[in-house]
């Protein structure tokens, strides 16, 4: 074998097509200058049809991102893969479907839709959930319910009242005197609910409260609730509204009960399994559920295929075969793995295809370093500085032979909306670079630097009147991929490339026979 490897993934770093908020170029970044032009590089597409997703149109995210980068293939994900279930309407064949639509009409019971309200197609799409309201009013479910996520994070950041008004028009066509359908919980996605790695436990146990128990703030509407609450505090947007239940005299119209059944419409994996876990897990000590209903409960996908979280849903994920770390394992080649708890998960579990146990005890090794529990802008350097003190201990180990790190700081504080905390980030970010850099050299490495999606490259939007308002969802734009080897010269090949060209580059460097079912790599 060549040289080791390191894989650097700046998370959320791209290339700005607009200038608009571009916190990478704003920012004071000499190393990452100095990479871009000096060592052989190309731009990779990292969204839409190269990850996997229905269109061009749609962003890119850490998860497929990650699943493309590790596996050197792209598969139907996603908003795509449920697309395909609904439109030949595989979905309401699946067993979990009879089991969720069954219950509720042998029970007279109330079928609860719980999930993200937006069309950014990352972590949901309202166009599922209306279609699965149009199917369940045609199986003759009687009574439904909708708890409802603020995004204004994958679509612009006060959009809210856009898709309430839209699910709203639906409920009105839908309802009559045998269908009953309403609003009746929802609140900020980074307020309840959509937790993710365990970070902050709270704010799930904040929607439990208020999708489960009804308890809250009462307003007669989701849009009263949202209106009152942009007026209460000025500048609030939607990822970060407080919690509201929706009430009719005094009275929670939603609560969900014994005999009820559950489906999250979210298909997104991170942010679904906590809230996956409160509901299907008997033994469960996160927090007191106060009240734990006997209800039938369902996922859009399945979020954790080593895990089974949750035991029933809706349409089958990708099976994602021959990933890089397979062909490692089968060359005996030991791995190295490291982010804080942000991003722990994708330079693991959605590297290796949405796996959580290891291929090899022996070869892989993963680290997680703990991650702030506090708003990214207030401490944007998050936990670079810890993760490349323990990264460099390991390359001067000389232990692994390919190692991977992600550093979450470009995504995380970009979706914050601050564009100051996003460029003291990037800043942060190249500090490591340089450090990187340094100990790579002196030990010999080849060292990759690359990205899964763009976001800190565009931080403001223009709307057709031209009024410029904060983007806090990811990019379209392309992310970068270098390599920085003094000792060897490259040449790339002719043609456009993506993310999934990633491991096949890393295991031609390796000198690794690359599986016939990946894409080519980017050098010759």
């Amino acid at each position: 074998m060549k040289k080791p490897i390191l894989l650097v993934v700046m998370d959320g770093v791209g290339f700005s097509k607009t200038n608009l908020g571009d916190a990478v170029s704003l920012a004071n970044t000499p190393t990452l200058d100095y990479l871009l032009a000096n060592y052989p590089n190309v731009r990779l597409k990292a969204h839409g049809s190269a990850v996997g997703l229905p269109t061009d149109d749609d962003m890119g995210n850490s998860e497929v991102g990650h699943n493309a980068l590790g596996c050197g293939q792209i598969y139907s994900q996603g908003a795509k893969l449920v697309n395909e279930s609904i439109e030949s309407k595989k979905i309401y064949t699946s067993n979990s479907w009879h089991e969720v639509v069954d219950n509720v009409k042998k029970h007279n019971s109330t079928l609860h839709f719980l999930g993200l309200l937006s069309d950014g197609n990352v972590h949901s799409n309202i166009s599922h959930l209306i279609a699965m309201l149009k199917e369940v009013k045609e199986e003759k479910v009687n009574k439904v319910r909708i708890h409802i996520l603020l995004d204004g994070r994958d679509v612009p950041s006060t959009s809210a009242l856009i898709y309430v008004n839209q699910l709203e028009d639906v409920i009105s066509s839908l309802n009559d005197s045998h269908f009953d359908c309403a609003i009746a919980s929802g609140g900020g996605r980074m307020k309840i609910t959509m937790d993710r790695y365990q970070a902050n436990w709270k704010m799930v146990e904040d929607g439990w409260k208020t999708h489960v128990l009804g308890e809250g703030r009462m307003f007669r509407s989701a849009s009263e609730a949202i209106e009152t609450y942009r007026q209460e505090q000025e500048g609030i947007i939607d990822q970060d509204l407080p919690a509201f239940v929706i009430a009719k005299d005094n009275k929670p119209i939603g609560k969900i009960v014994d005999n009820d059944s559950v489906v999250l419409f979210n298909f997104r994996g991170d942010r679904a399994i906590e809230i996956s876990m409160a509901f299907d897990q008997k033994e469960f000590d996160k927090f007191d559920r106060k009240y734990y209903p006997n209800v039938v409960y369902a996922g859009l996908l399945q979020y954790d295929g080593d895990l089974k979280l949750p035991a029933r849903f809706l349409v089958n994920p990708p099976e994602i075969h021959n990933t890089l770390t397979e062909l490692m394992v089968q060359n005996n080649i030991n791995e190295f793995a490291i982010s804080e708890t942000q991003k722990y998960g994708h330079v693991t579990y959605f590297w290796n295809g949405n796996r959580s146990e290891k291929f090899s005890e022996k070869l892989e090794t993963y680290v997680e370093i703990p991650s702030d529990k506090v708003s990214f802008d207030e401490r944007p350097w998050m936990k670079s500085a810890e993760i490349t003190d323990r990264l460099l201990k390991e390359l001067k180990s000389h232990k692994y032979q390919f190692l991977r790190v992600n550093y979450p700081n470009g995504d995380m504080v970009g979706h914050t909306g601050s564009l100051p905390a996003t460029i003291c980030s990037m800043e942060a970010l190249d500090l490591s670079l340089a450090r990187l850099l340094k100990v790579c050299k002196e030990e010999g490495y080849i060292m990759l630097v690359t990205a899964d999606h763009g976001n800190a490259d565009e931080m403001l939007e223009k709307d057709k009147k031209g009024n410029i308002s904060v983007r806090t969802a990811h990019s379209l734009n392309p992310v970068p991929f270098i390599i920085v080897d003094d000792d060897n010269k490259y040449t790339i090949n002719e043609g456009s490339f993506g993310l999934a060209n990633v491991a096949p580059t890393i295991a031609k460097l390796m000198d690794l026979k690359i599986p016939t079912s990946w894409e080519k790599p980017i050098i010759k």
